[in-house]
């Protein structure tokens, strides 16, 4: 596995992969760049952290990296289920398990969406309380704003 730091304005991204696939883009726990660029770092790390770019540039709606998403049939159907929800919108836990079929699962979405390792690639942040509330997101709170924020400006510059 190789590591490459990405410092966004939110904090210092990890992005974790192989030459074949990204296997987790998590927000750090440090404030310091721990892993640069080498001459070993594979392509598609390099084109994760141009693609992360874009987007906290305000140049980028949809990622196009190849990614691996890690856990049960369950969870990786949540996951799936999570790029339906386009740039600059939300949907609510309850709507994620209607869209996977399971509307009892409301709570489960809720726990799935907690350990998505792909955060912002797959859209977790997007995800909100049937009230319409911000409710938990494992980068922070703040950080779930702010992304939702983000997005909303630049939806129609992009769109």
């Amino acid at each position: 596995m190789y590591k490459l730091d990405f410092a966004s304005p939110i904090g210092v991204i990890e992005i974790v992969g192989t030459e074949y696939f990204i296997s987790s883009v998590l927000f750090a726990d440090r404030e310091e760049i721990q892993f640069l660029q080498t001459n070993v770092t594979p392509a598609l790390l390099l084109n994760c952290y141009k693609e992360l770019d874009e987007y906290f540039n305000g140049h980028r709606l949809e990622f196009s990296v190849l990614y691996k998403l890690e856990g049960t049939a369950f969870q990786v159907s949540v996951w799936e289920a999570l790029k339906n929800v386009q740039y600059g919108q939300t949907a609510s836990y309850k709507e994620i398990a209607q869209l996977i079929e399971n509307e009892k699962a409301v709570r489960a979405v809720g726990m799935t969406n907690s350990r998505n390792r792909i955060c912002i690639i797959v859209p977790c942040h997007r995800i909100i309380g049937a009230n319409g509330k911000l409710t938990g997101y494992a980068g922070g709170l703040w950080r779930k704003e702010w992304l939702l924020n983000h997005e909303l400006k630049h939806q129609l510059i992009l769109s």
